[in-house]
């Protein structure tokens, strides 16, 4: 039974993203642990925790909301 546990910044995941991470992440886990098995469905956790971008710290830089949706954007 897996648990993921996935961490990101307060405010980046909207409602629609979060329910596609569920459910690719899941799809992911039921292919590859479950071997395709449906019914290992029932047995994905996943919690995704929000922080405030003051609880991050990434080297000498702490990264906010905009810089984190600046870099997403600039495809």
């Amino acid at each position: 039974m897996p648990f993921i546990n996935i961490q990101t910044i307060e405010g980046l995941l909207d409602k629609d993203s979060k329910a596609e991470l569920f459910k690719r992440i899941t799809d992911l886990f039921v292919e590859i642990e479950g071997k395709g098995n449906p019914a290992f469905r029932e047995h994905v956790w996943i919690r995704i925790d929000e922080y405030p971008p003051e609880q991050w710290q990434l080297g000498s830089l702490s990264p906010t909301k905009q810089m984190i949706e600046l870099m997403t954007s600039a495809k």
